[in-house]
């Protein structure tokens, strides 16, 4: 079943009434005022459907559906229906028998609302036609589309700040190569040309000397146990020495001072 064949629903309005319109006697148009609004000529349920690009206002028995009069709409705003230059809540709108006899009946809604619906539905449905029809002129000759133009007009410049760029890829470069320390927290890197902390000797005393041992010799068997590197006499003798003397000046110090004797 093509597109065209389905029969949607735009709109629906349970209570409208109709209205002998007189016939125009000039090009202004028609007042409502003219119709005897009192005293409407039929009551019932207005309905309007689409199929294809033809839109149908039907109207209707509001208890049995029986339809009363059609009207076949091919454009909006256009001839089919037309709105009266006194208010906004009547049309005339032109009704067909499907035998080719045609008339002009006048249309009242009872609510502001329901007039502004009834017009929007017939906007919107012609107003999607006049797309598919657009859409299909572009499908057969695409080239004849408007073309998107980039290029530049002339004297039109531009203008990139490379500065700022830089900018955020040295902060970026420089949180992703920060370490993490315990607990997720980033650490910053020590300054430049910072040392570790460094021992003071007591003063008047010169810090104790090691030997420097550049390499231990390995043994040729792996289970062999290593020889334990034994520090020169000289070395031990400066280490305890001056160990013994501090000790000694701190112990004498305190005798004299306290009057306690030291066992």
């Amino acid at each position: 079943m093509a597109d065209g064949d389905y029969e949607s629903v735009l709109c629906v309005k349970p209570e409208v009434h109709v209205y002998r319109v007189p016939p125009r006697a000039s090009n202004r148009g028609h007042r409502a005022a003219e119709w005897q609004l009192d005293q409407p000529a039929w009551s019932g349920r207005l309905r309007i459907t689409s199929k294809g690009k033809m839109a149908f206002i039907k109207l209707e028995d509001k208890t049995t559906g029986e339809l009363f009069a059609q009207a076949p709409v091919d454009q909006f705003p256009g001839i089919a229906v037309e709105s009266v230059t006194d208010s906004s809540r009547y049309f005339v709108v032109r009704i067909e028998d499907g035998n080719g006899r045609r008339a002009f009946i006048g249309v009242g809604f009872v609510d502001r609302g329901d007039a502004f619906d009834f017009n929007v539905a017939l906007q919107d449905h012609f107003k999607w036609v006049r797309q598919q029809s657009e859409f299909a002129k572009q499908a057969q000759n695409p080239e004849q589309g408007p073309k998107l133009d980039l290029s530049f007009k002339e004297g039109q410049t531009i203008k990139l700040n490379i500065a700022n760029m830089k900018k955020k890829e040295g902060a970026a470069a420089s949180s992703r190569s920060r370490p993490a320390g315990p607990g997720g927290l980033s650490l910053l890197p020590p300054p430049p040309g910072g040392k570790g902390p460094a021992m003071i000797p007591p003063l008047g005393e010169q810090p104790p000397s090691f030997p420097t041992h550049s390499q231990l010799p390995g043994p040729a068997n792996p289970d062999t146990p290593l020889p334990w590197p034994q520090p020169s006499a000289t070395a031990t003798t400066d280490v305890w020495g001056d160990f013994a003397r501090a000790s000694g000046s701190a112990s004498s110090q305190n005798q004299q001072s306290t009057g306690w004797v030291q066992f």
